[in-house]
């Protein structure tokens, strides 16, 4: 299925990222691999036989810098894994810094990449486009409003590229994991290993469900099926939803 197509992955050097691109190469594609740690992205692409191109892929100039090295070496781009993220704690007081970094990264660099994509694949005939959201686009996430906002803005753009191009040949995804053991989970600390530590799954077995969910185009994409579950029950009785993330909360708080 991807034997031949040319894959870039944002994120690359660490993470889903890295599972992703490995998973990619594994399947005969052609990766190209975008991160700020430049070390570790020209490891992971060294080891692939891949593309390394270190950069900030939020910034527009970094997506142009991305896009134009995967056409430049390869002549096209098949799929486009807008997989970079961050996540910074705190409410309504974190830093300007904050929100704004969590709004370029998280969904700024995902409308910035279709923005650079979507005119060479209407040219071409389709693409696809993956976006790494998180369950916290469904649902949200105690303790890190500039993750939880943001991440609900990364749904609800891949959301309006799916139905507004999915009759021009563009396949979205939006991949929604909840606990992943990479390092930004790490660095949550004690929130993290309350909320999510206990149902973590590995960044591989995110990275099959990808490749298995490539063939069947849903737009969902839940490495944790029990999202769906909560997502329906939040839509259906937010009462009972708050009601029981207002007990984690005060889990976390203490009381």
């Amino acid at each position: 299925m991807l034997a031949g197509k040319v894959v870039v992955v944002t994120g690359a050097g660490h993470g889903i990222g890295e599972a992703l691109s490995r998973r990619f190469a594994a399947e005969g594609a052609k990766v190209v691999l975008a991160d700020l740690d430049a070390s570790a992205v020209h490891r992971v692409a060294g080891e692939l036989g891949g593309l390394a191109v270190p950069g900030d892929a939020a910034t527009e100039a970094g997506v142009s810098r991305l896009v134009g090295a995967a056409i430049g070496q390869y002549g096209r781009i098949d799929v486009f894994c807008a997989n970079a993220g961050v996540a910074h704690a705190g409410g309504p007081e974190a830093s300007e810094e904050d929100w704004a970094r969590a709004w370029e990264v998280n969904v700024m660099a995902h409308v910035r990449a279709a923005r650079a994509v979507l005119p060479h694949w209407l040219d071409n005939g389709g693409g696809h486009f993956l976006a790494t959201v998180s369950a916290a686009g469904l649902l949200t996430m105690l303790g890190s409003a500039p993750y939880a906002v943001s991440k609900h803005g990364a749904l609800a753009f891949a959301e309006w590229l799916a139905v507004t191009y999915a009759d021009r040949g563009i396949t979205v995804q939006a991949l929604c994991p909840q606990g992943v053991r990479t390092n930004m989970l790490a660095e949550t600390g004690e929130t993290g290993q309350l909320l999510l530590a206990e149902g973590a799954i590995d960044p591989e077995q995110v990275a099959d469900l990808v490749l298995e969910s490539f063939a069947d185009k849903r737009f969902l994409i839940l490495p944790h099926p029990e999202v769906a579950e909560y997502y329906a029950l939040r839509a259906s009785d937010p009462a009972k939803w708050h009601g029981g993330m207002r007990k984690l909360q005060r889990r976390l708080d203490g009381d």
